[in-house]
């Protein structure tokens, strides 16, 4: 009888690229405009109007503007879906139709979708709390629970385009959509599937949630200005400031992205995850477990340190955050983190939640196309903390041939996902 070491050493282990891309950002509703608004250095944070909030300290957040709930799905089911499911739909849409699928000419039982959500459908939770509380049980809506649950927009997308491969959430706070990412790669990386939608959707501005967040006083409130709230690695930075939306990307494997002659818009190189297991909320001092997740990250992928030309960072204009993360790259790095660029797109459409590692991925893929590094914006007062090059108020211009985007969650989840210019040498 083989032993398991040789069963698993004939097991090929496939490349994964990237076909499509997705978005739905408080500075844009789809991927070019997005990119279009990181490049000009647009802010999306703003006073928030979904609801009242004189009585918080913090009234300003990263809305989605003019998103039309119908763009994503009839009348009907618009009704019965959470706002956090409309984006999923929204932006998996637009992945599917720049990757040009037609489902109807793949194996849709090889094709799955894993998407992550920190929170879900708190909007509907809370809103059907509301209801029980002033009209009682029997005016609680029947389509509460699948409303609410994480999986939904995992699930949801699958219903859409019939798709009977894998299909979960992934649920790890301000991670959970690198880990969908990572999820994704590996199971085609090891045969399990063809091609899988993967991301990340949020939608937490909601009264409960903002309350929470204040309470916990990690958010910014510098309501006057809220442009310049998001200032990470900035001297002056005050918390984090929230957003809404999601990033969804199409991932194949390369034989099957060939095989249906489909435009590869970069490669999957290597994942790296870890624990801090430290605390609940405060980063592993000197960032050591984000430290682990970019050297698995970068072992995973075979290449070394000196390979990476750009890091998006998790930067989220939080005090020990934004030092972690930087001691966390020197460590990594040493010499060469002087010489890699690196930047926060939060600064601009802060922090998306469970939906950042979606959204951030697709920034730096689009680096990657363009040869261009978006600016940190709001970065006026360097940290003495903070030294890295982090395209303050500027444009980068360099070729970017390996990036990697950070993403840190509350209960010390750490991703790091690899991603480079796909190079075409006929291996598998």
């Amino acid at each position: 009888m083989t032993g398991n070491s040789d069963h698993r050493s004939t097991r090929p282990r496939h490349r994964v690229v990237i076909t499509g891309m997705g978005a739905i950002t408080p500075i844009g509703n789809s991927v070019d405009v997005y990119w279009d608004g990181l490049l000009a250095g647009r802010s999306g944070a703003a006073l928030i109007t979904a609801f009242d909030t004189s009585q918080y300290p913090t009234r300003i957040a990263g809305e989605v503007k003019g998103f039309d709930p119908l763009s994503a799905a009839d009348k009907k089911e618009a009704r019965r879906l959470d706002r956090a499911e409309l984006f999923a739909l929204a932006a998996s849409s637009e992945a599917v139709t720049g990757a040009r699928l037609d489902f109807d000419r793949l194996n849709r039982d090889r094709c799955g979708v894993v998407i992550g959500s920190g929170i879900g459908g708190i909007d509907t939770f809370e809103r059907q709390h509301q209801a029980l509380l002033n009209q009682g049980p029997g005016r609680v809506s029947p389509f509460l629970i699948p409303m609410m649950i994480i999986d939904m927009c995992a699930g949801i997308v699958s219903l859409r385009h019939g798709l009977r491969g894998p299909n979960y959430a992934t649920v790890s706070a301000c991670a959970s959509s690198a880990h969908a990412v990572a999820d994704a790669a590996r199971l085609i990386e090891r045969g399990d599937a063809d091609l899988m939608i993967t991301g990340g959707a949020e939608a937490t501005i909601t009264p409960v949630a903002l309350a929470g967040f204040c309470s916990a006083r990690a958010m910014s409130t510098r309501n006057d200005e809220p442009e310049r709230a998001s200032r990470p690695f900035d001297a002056d930075r005050d918390g984090f400031v929230m957003g809404e939306g999601a990033g969804i990307l199409v991932l194949e494997s390369l034989e099957h992205a060939r095989k249906r002659g489909a435009t590869i818009l970069a490669e999957i190189l290597g994942t790296g995850m870890s624990a801090d297991a430290y605390h609940i909320t405060a980063p592993a001092p000197q960032g050591e477990g984000a430290a682990r997740a970019m050297k698995s990250a970068l072992a995973d992928a075979e290449i070394k340190p000196d390979a990476v030309d750009y890091i998006n960072t998790h930067g989220t204009s939080t005090d020990l955050g934004d030092v972690c993360e930087t001691e966390a790259i020197r460590s990594v790095f040493g010499a060469h983190a002087d010489r890699l660029v690196t930047n926060s797109t939060k600064s601009m459409i802060g922090h998306l939640l469970g939906a950042a590692g979606g959204v951030e991925l697709i920034a730096c893929v689009k680096s990657i196309r363009s040869g261009k590094i978006h600016p940190t914006t709001n970065l006026d007062k360097p940290d003495p903390k903070c030294d890295l090059n982090y395209a303050a108020n500027h444009v980068v211009e360099r070729p970017v041939r390996v990036a990697l985007s950070n993403s840190f969650g509350f209960g010390g989840h750490n991703v790091c996902l690899a991603v480079g210019a796909f190079t075409d040498n006929g291996g598998t």
